[in-house]
């Protein structure tokens, strides 16, 4: 074997599921000690051949070589003896266990007469902690964990049987900076210890932070392989997509009206202090910042669910009482929350219950609700916001991402607004459908809605926003229109850098 040997080589990888081809040409080199972004839509390939290499699918055809040895896994047990790990975006521990129990269950060490050695377990678990720079109590039982907290548990899985390929897949899509932080470091840390890692994530951010090289899919295949650095977001954006960047942020161009959102003075001890702006009916303003701002924060007590204790809020020129979101409403006032499955949906309930969840009672008549009218309506947006759904009834758990967004903006669109505030608009969906939204958002803002949006993403606020409100530290720092905002100007407002 030769020592300079790819730690993962994956060459014309073919996967096909009844007449659906899933990857049609996969490949991917990942050398160790280094840290390789796999980016692309979501239907690209990008889990499947993630699956294949953890030996959840057998490939159909293809070459799977680790560390310079050709390998065909039949299952997961196969991959993980050969050294792969992988981390999931939503972590399956054991509750009832403990951290140290998780980290070597099925392989417990143990003591004469075959007893298990829960101190050498310990022991172990909590020097693989140390070397991983957390704290954490190998005594701890798993459940009530942060998810952050649970995916190093996994990390440390995967040092405890030496792996020599570590996958992660989405592993900050819940996690806050802080956690993110920390997350990186342990990755940095495993790539220096002569790691590989595959690093799946639609953040460009934390792509050109974290990765070493990127590989792009389309369509079940391969279509590029760059060092990070000899590559741009705009360019990465275009090979995913297909299309120009440009496409991503269509512009209304229309003049904006009269003011439909006025927010004046609005504080809110500890959190955020003299906040006032406007939002006129046919422009998108954006809202920018670093995470923990205190952005949400303000759009939350703007439409009422949290309380503030100085300032108005007016909406078409009504003043809005504080913390009642059903007076927000009533007056047009629409909001598209953060967490958009443990805030805006119930994922249980049908795309249709959930479409016509605020405005049922507008429906009914005599207390009741016609049949199909549910239906009817609920139909009319998904439609108009091209919702990929094969039924109105099916539960929204078992729709993408993408499409449970389409379902919140199309419950909040049913109330027919006069003011939308959108925070974290495309949060953890694939870049095609990011495109959709902003079209979306684009065309409300033509027909004249007022739009807010809140992104973390500054190049999505700089190509949806008419203007720009920096946030830092609870303050709005700078006030930018289209033509002067930059990713420099708003970065140093973030920070309070604010240049002359």
């Amino acid at each position: 074997m030769a020592a300079s040997s790819p730690t993962l080589r994956l060459e014309g990888v073919r996967k096909s599921f009844g007449p659906v081809v899933a990857v049609r040409d996969g490949r991917l080199v990942v050398d160790p000690g280094s840290i390789h972004a796999l980016v692309g839509e979501n239907g690209a390939g990008k889990s499947t051949l993630v699956k294949i290499v953890a030996g959840m699918y057998r490939r159909d055809a293809g070459e799977l070589a680790l560390a310079g040895e050709p390998v065909d896994f039949r299952s997961t047990a196969q991959s993980r003896a050969a050294g792969v790990a992988v981390i999931y975006q939503e972590p399956t521990l054991f509750g009832d266990l403990t951290v140290a129990e998780n980290i070597y269950l099925g392989r417990e060490p143990l003591r004469p007469g075959r007893r298990i050695d829960r101190a050498a377990m310990r022991r172990e678990a909590a020097r693989i902690f140390e070397r991983l720079g957390v704290a954490l109590d190998p005594d701890r039982r798993a459940e009530g964990l942060s998810i952050a907290d649970q995916q190093i548990v996994e990390i440390a899985k995967a040092i405890s049987i030496d792996a020599r390929l570590l996958v992660m897949d989405e592993p900050t899509a819940a996690l806050s900076g802080v956690e993110v932080d920390r997350l990186f470091a342990v990755a940095r840390a495993l790539r220096d210890g002569g790691c590989a890692v595959v690093f799946i994530s639609h953040r460009f951010d934390e792509v050109f932070a974290l990765c070493d090289t990127v590989t792009v899919m389309r369509d079940g295949a391969w279509v590029s392989t760059d060092p990070v650095d000899a590559v741009g977001v705009d360019e990465l954006v275009a090979r995913m997509v297909g299309r120009d960047v440009e496409a991503m942020y269509p512009h209304p161009g229309s003049a904006p009206g009269e003011a439909a959102l006025e927010v004046d003075g609005l504080t809110r001890t500890g959190v955020f202090h003299d906040v006032s702006f406007e939002v006129r009916s046919g422009e998108i303003v954006g809202l920018a910042g670093l995470v923990g701002a205190g952005r949400s924060e303000i759009a939350r007590a703007v439409f009422g669910v949290d309380r503030y204790d100085a300032g108005s809020v007016r909406v078409g020129g009504r003043r809005l009482r504080p913390g009642d979101p059903r007076a927000a409403v009533a007056a047009g006032l629409a909001l598209v929350p953060e967490d958009r499955r443990s805030q805006g949906l119930v994922t249980s309930s049908s795309v249709a219950r959930n479409v016509t969840s605020v405005v049922r009672q507008r429906l009914a008549r005599f207390g009741l609700l016609p049949p199909g009218r549910e239906d009817e309506v609920a139909g009319r947006w998904a439609t108009r916001l091209e919702v990929r759904t094969s039924a109105l009834d099916m539960p929204a758990a078992t729709m993408s991402g993408g499409n449970q967004q389409k379902v919140v903006l199309a419950k909040w669109l049913a109330t027919e607004p006069r003011v939308l505030v959108v925070d974290e608009p495309t949060r953890g969906i694939d870049v095609g459908t990011k495109a959709e939204v902003h079209r979306l958002l684009a065309e409300l803002a033509a027909s004249g809605l007022a739009v807010l949006v809140i992104s973390s993403e500054l190049h999505e606020v700089l190509g949806l926003a008419d203007r720009v409100l920096v946030v830092c530290e609870g303050r709005i720092t700078a006030r930018l229109d289209r033509s002067e905002a930059t990713a420099e100007r708003v970065m140093h407002a973030a920070t309070h850098r604010v240049p002359a």
